[in-house]
């Protein structure tokens, strides 16, 4: 699982809007905006946010620590 505050630092570490991310995951901006501005994990569908999860790791994303005591969000740059 990944934390709400690990998904929008993941979005600014790759300078992408909500939009971007929405786009790119398939997720409705809506959807995603809800679960940025909760506290912790998201009370989400686990495939939503999975697809959420997956779009960013793919764009170079690691999630590191624990999503509510210490989340952790680093990018590695591709070529």
């Amino acid at each position: 699982m990944i934390s709400s505050k690990q998904i929008k630092a993941a979005r600014m570490l790759l300078g992408w809007k909500g939009k971007d991310l929405a786009d790119k995951s398939g997720v409705g901006i809506t959807t995603l905006r809800r679960y940025e501005t909760q506290d912790g994990i998201p009370s989400a569908n686990k495939f939503v946010i999975n697809a959420i999860k997956d779009c960013l790791e793919e764009a170079g994303v690691v999630f590191s620590g624990d999503p509510i005591k210490s989340p952790g969000v680093s990018l590695i740059q591709k070529d």
